[in-house]
């Protein structure tokens, strides 16, 4: 019986929905953006199967400013903010959200950001979308001043939609044992101190994207409600990478070498004020927060009205408006807030730290 020929071709991976060529142009694309956040601490090629990372090098860095360091490392991703990202194909600024909302954690515990990896999960690849994440990755670690030193860039077209994608991260930091924060040392008469928040920042867009929904609004329209304020769109404005705070708090603390000064701090993400500051509390003393005391941006106030969504729920969800928190004693809160707004933060006294349960109190009252 004379075989049989094959009638088309084999399986390929290519033919399964992952295209390994496009991968490696994407690696080409992305790698001057990576090496830019590189310093004399990354050894090592590109390309890797783990980025190294040296704790000290020849200025002796770890022997001259810390006698025992801790490491700390966190990770998180950017939640559905990707979803609007996608829907308007800007791909340029999630990396800088999905650095931030690792990086701000980070510096809770006092930590130096160190160095950064990334995880991208895509539909497919294409290499110029791809390399405009990762760019915005890159772009997010040269302002939190840490190293990008790997990632990894996942195709899976059985998993995410077309033109879906997903990104999270992984940040490591160092910090002095004794210089590390801790909730147990924050007291009664603290005050805290609010950095602005430069938008919604990267927590509550399921809430966001079912207000759009709702009301039936325009990503791409300019809207009223922020004429004098803001004139980009509204895709636009919801799309504002979330602040990095690390370089102004990492040098509000090297100020402070002996002295405790910052008893605590907090960094506003989903569950909004009363939902972070009570993390940074012990059990015998309460926040009370003065929410007239800073200008709540004009994009809450659109999207509660157009969402008919309680203050309370507003307040509980989102920043609105305060990105940042630090616990400080009294006698150091003027040359604190001097600092920060000398390295560019916008900065207010929001409420302080009275005997309490740990709770968190919003209250409405004159400004101080």
């Amino acid at each position: 019986m004379p075989s049989q020929k094959p009638t088309s071709q084999g399986l390929t991976y290519a033919g399964s929905g992952v295209d390994i060529d496009a991968g490696d142009r994407a690696v080409a694309m992305m790698q001057a953006a990576l090496k830019r956040t590189h310093g004399p601490r990354v050894m090592g090629p590109l390309g890797g199967f783990a980025g190294l990372f040296r704790l000290d090098f020849n200025e002796k860095l770890f022997q001259r400013n810390y006698r025992d360091p801790v490491l700390a490392a966190c990770t998180d991703g950017v939640g559905t903010k990707v979803k609007l990202a996608a829907e308007l194909e800007s791909y340029d600024t999630v990396g800088i959200d999905c650095v931030a909302m690792n990086i701000n954690d980070l510096i809770v515990q006092g930590a130096e950001p160190l160095f950064f990896l990334d995880y991208l999960g895509l539909n497919r690849q294409d290499p110029e979308i791809t390399s405009r994440i990762v760019s915005g990755v890159a772009r997010g670690c040269e302002i939190a001043g840490c190293a990008l030193i790997g990632g990894e860039c996942a195709e899976m077209p059985d998993i995410y939609a077309e033109g879906d994608f997903d990104i999270a991260g992984f940040a490591v930091g160092v910090v002095e044992l004794d210089r590390a924060t801790d909730p147990l040392r924050v007291q009664a008469d603290d005050v805290l101190i609010g950095l602005a928040s430069s938008g919604v920042h990267s927590n509550g867009y399921s809430l966001v994207r079912k207000i759009i929904d709702h009301a039936s609004l325009d990503l791409a329209r300019c809207y009223e409600e922020f004429q004098g304020h803001d004139d980009r769109s509204l895709g636009e404005i919801l799309l504002e990478p979330t602040r990095i705070y690390s370089q102004t708090i990492v040098n509000v603390l090297r100020h402070y070498r002996v002295k405790k000064v910052v008893s605590t701090m907090a960094h506003i993400t989903g569950g909004g004020l009363p939902g972070n500051l009570n993390r940074m509390l012990p059990d015998d003393v309460d926040a009370v927060i003065n929410t007239s005391s800073w200008k709540v941006p004009p994009i809450f106030e659109f999207l509660q009205h157009h969402g008919a969504v309680e203050n309370e729920e507003m307040y509980r969800v989102f920043n609105m408006g305060i990105g940042f928190v630090l616990a400080v004693r009294p006698a150091f809160v003027e040359s604190v807030l001097r600092q920060v707004r000398k390295l560019g933060e916008r900065a207010t006294i929001i409420g302080e730290v009275v005997e309490g349960h740990g709770e968190v109190h919003l209250k409405s009252g004159p400004r101080r």
